[in-house]
């Protein structure tokens, strides 16, 4: 049975996820609370769920705030977000603060029921959202040794500053190169690593090991 926590300061929407996961069969939520303050008061009343399902937009304690609190704290709870926030800052944040996963509210219960699962069974959750093509990757161990060994040091250093909150241009400057220069990277990595955004490339590197949370 996955324990599930809902962490969201929308009553209604609590309510609603608490009886569509109830409907799953194997998975219960434990607990519900209005933002992080509130989840982490509960835990030493309540216990640790496996799986807290975060917004990230609440008030006195935000989604980031709390991801990274248990990343420090509980690390064993996975965190997935379930979020309104499509943005790849947004993202890549969560994903640096430990999240496991990154759905938008608007994803169907299927979905939401595949993302418990794997998060439980795999670790991690990848979907179009959060990777792209990335999901790919994990069929083809030969081709992710050869991507990996095709990265020239300045490629692995280019794709570990993605994974920060740095704009291309801050990138280009950490690096002293050019934002012209900069572009030209992302471009070669989008096509050899085979994703379509900086959202995938950063969870490539996380993956792979190639930057650490």
């Amino acid at each position: 049975m996955i324990k599930v926590a809902l962490v969201d300061d929308h009553v209604l929407l609590r309510n609603g996820l608490a009886a569509v996961i109830k409907s799953f069969g194997g998975c219960r939520v434990i607990y519900q609370a209005g933002n992080g303050r509130a989840f982490i008061e509960l835990l030493s009343t309540e216990g640790l769920p496996d799986i807290v399902l975060l917004d990230i937009t609440m008030p006195e304690m935000d989604g980031f705030e709390t991801a990274k609190w248990i990343n420090k704290n509980h690390p064993q709870i996975k965190v997935l977000v379930l979020t309104m926030m499509d943005n790849d800052i947004a993202i890549i944040r969560m994903l640096n603060y430990g999240a496991r996963g990154y759905l938008l509210k608007d994803c169907k219960p299927a979905i939401l029921k595949e993302a418990l699962q794997e998060v439980i069974k795999k670790g991690f959750y990848f979907n179009d959202t959060v990777s792209g093509k990335l999901h790919q990757l994990g069929r083809q161990e030969k081709k992710e040794i050869a991507q990996i060994e095709s990265l020239s040091e300045k490629e692995t250093r280019f794709l570990q500053l993605c994974c920060s909150e740095k704009s291309y241009k801050e990138i280009a400057d950490s690096m002293n190169i050019s934002p012209r220069s900069a572009e030209a990277l992302r471009s070669t990595l989008f096509e050899k690593l085979d994703v379509p955004s900086r959202v995938g490339l950063v969870m490539f590197a996380i993956i792979k090991g190639l930057y650490h949370v």
